[in-house]
């Protein structure tokens, strides 16, 4: 998925080598509304980058969207757009996406599939819903940074019809990314991790056995969802520190939640509009090549084409007037 604002904030370069024992136990992290796409775009609420936390683990960017009624309307239409420097999650609850990308790859995703799409030195992609789409769109998209010595891995794309899961009496873990337990996903990963869907019943509980050495997050795809005795509202995270064992969660209604975590990302990265790097020198450079490249004719291309979707590619917004400079992997409060 695309960050499509035309003025994405300055506020992204992410530094975590700070301690992490100065970070508090739990903490609230409110979504904010961003349109995706144009002036008729569906909204998504996104939880990270956040004004206080930018990062959980390796986990860097996290927008939820729906449960959406889109009868009769185009959904998602997200033009080709370009990524460097991280991995892309996207989870449907809901509804149907359509992937297409600059490797040649073309997949229809459905509830409960995988596609993992890996940047590296550059890929641009395509998310659109299909004209004939169901009536509901609902899930998440996430991105994982790549650490410095996989950051220019040639793009790569895999995708994961069945993942392993846990069945429990009132819920169900589905691993994504890492593992829980013996639950092991066989989704590639360069930095030690874990992502899980969790679903609850209605009234139900369910405690998932974590990682201590990670630092972990909770995101609430659905209402009356209480993670560690704290409410979290609809697209909301609430952040969990390191040490914990375990987090029980309780539903209200039937409802979801991800699961976020991995070891404290210990590298500086800048990460702006589409774009994962070290310095504002890479950004720049990934910009003009993106400009220079998208709707031309020109060969060996960074991003690569994506053949087959109808129309022009989204084109990147100005860069600030200022570089782009380290604001820290939290707010300085902490």
């Amino acid at each position: 998925m695309s960050n499509v604002e035309n003025d994405p904030p300055e506020q992204t370069v992410c530094s975590a080598g700070l301690s992490v024992a100065t970070e508090p136990d739990t903490e609230l992290l409110h979504p904010r509304e961003v349109p995706l796409g144009g002036p008729r775009a569906m909204r998504v609420r996104r939880a990270l980058p956040n004004r206080d936390r930018r990062m959980v683990g390796a986990w860097c960017f996290a927008d939820s969207y729906g449960p959406s009624d889109i009868t009769g309307q185009p959904g998602m239409q997200v033009p080709p757009h370009p990524h460097t420097g991280l991995q892309t999650v996207t989870w449907l609850a809901d509804g149907e996406v359509r992937h297409q990308d600059g490797v040649g790859s073309r997949r229809l995703v459905r509830p409960g599939e995988l596609p993992l799409m890996t940047a590296g030195r550059g890929i641009a992609h395509s998310e659109q819903s299909p004209p004939d789409h169901s009536s509901s769109l609902y899930g998440a998209q996430l991105w994982v940074a790549l650490p410095e010595r996989f950051r220019q891995v040639p793009p790569a794309f895999e995708f994961h019809s069945s993942l392993p899961r846990h069945e429990l009496r009132q819920g169900s873990i589905t691993v994504l990314a890492g593992g829980v337990d013996d639950a092991i996903s066989p989704a590639t990963t360069y930095s030690p991790l874990v992502g899980a869907s969790l679903t609850l019943s209605a009234g139900g509980q369910l405690s998932v056995p974590l990682e201590p050495e990670f630092e972990h997050a909770v995101l609430a795809l659905s209402p009356g969802l209480t993670a560690a005795g704290v409410s979290v509202p609809v697209g909301a995270m609430l952040y969990l520190g390191r040490g914990r064992r375990a987090v029980e969660l309780t539903a209200a209604v039937a409802g979801q939640a991800l699961l976020l975590g991995g070891e404290p990302f210990t590298e500086d990265l800048v990460m702006w509009w589409n774009f994962v790097g070290r310095s504002h020198d890479d950004i720049v450079d990934a910009r003009t090549t993106w400009e220079a490249e998208h709707d031309s004719d020109v060969g060996n291309r960074r991003f690569g084409p994506v053949n087959g979707y109808d129309g022009p590619a989204l084109s990147a917004p100005a860069l600030p007037n200022a570089r782009l400079k380290a604001r820290g992997r939290y707010h300085p409060h902490h």
